[in-house]
């Protein structure tokens, strides 16, 4: 699953609580989360697997940070075979987390059998914001932090997503993407 979205969107907190209920389902699953590099230094903070204290400290889990290192497309250079080894390696569900959103940071869709995007409910214009290439490729959106106040924010935002993706061109006979 590829997993793309805004900062402050939740990624690396959903990831976290979804990848401790798929372990606690038995399943192995492996977090390859990729970080932007400074265009000064090459350097990288690697900072999401902090984020995921829980997850990595579980047996049957692994979390992999790595840094784009100039790679646009939101992932790293060699993340497609990061995947395939993560495969080799008997994680049977393999969760990659991109650097974040924006007009062309959904490289990973061609990678990986979903491509989720992330949507915080209260981002300002996110029609606007999020733009048409990285929706024309999600096979879902979820809308994330969709409790307490901001449960109408998130239900509107909903409804914005999915009126927006009756627009568009179907990529599948098989599957209609959801929000």
């Amino acid at each position: 699953l590829g997993l793309s979205g805004p900062p402050g969107a939740g990624k690396s907190t959903f990831i976290e609580c979804f990848g401790k209920m798929l372990t606690e389902r038995k399943h192995k699953v492996s977090v390859l989360a990729v970080d932007p590099s400074s265009s000064t230094s090459g350097g990288s903070l690697l900072g999401d697997k902090t984020r995921m204290t829980e997850l990595s400290r579980d047996m049957n889990a692994y979390i992999r940070p790595s840094p784009t290192r100039g790679t646009l497309g939101g992932v790293t250079r060699t993340t497609n075979e990061a995947i395939l080894l993560c495969e080799g390696g008997g994680y049977d569900v393999v969760l990659v987390e991109t650097v974040g959103v924006g007009q062309s940071e959904f490289a990973v869709a061609d990678m990986v059998d979903m491509f989720i995007l992330l949507l915080p409910p209260a981002g300002g214009d996110e029609l606007q914001g999020i733009k048409r290439g990285i929706i024309e490729v999600a096979d879902l959106v979820a809308i994330n932090k969709a409790d307490g106040d901001l449960v109408v924010p998130a239900r509107r935002i909903q409804a914005e997503y999915i009126s927006a993706m009756k627009l568009l061109r179907k990529r599948s006979k098989v599957w209609r993407p959801k929000v």
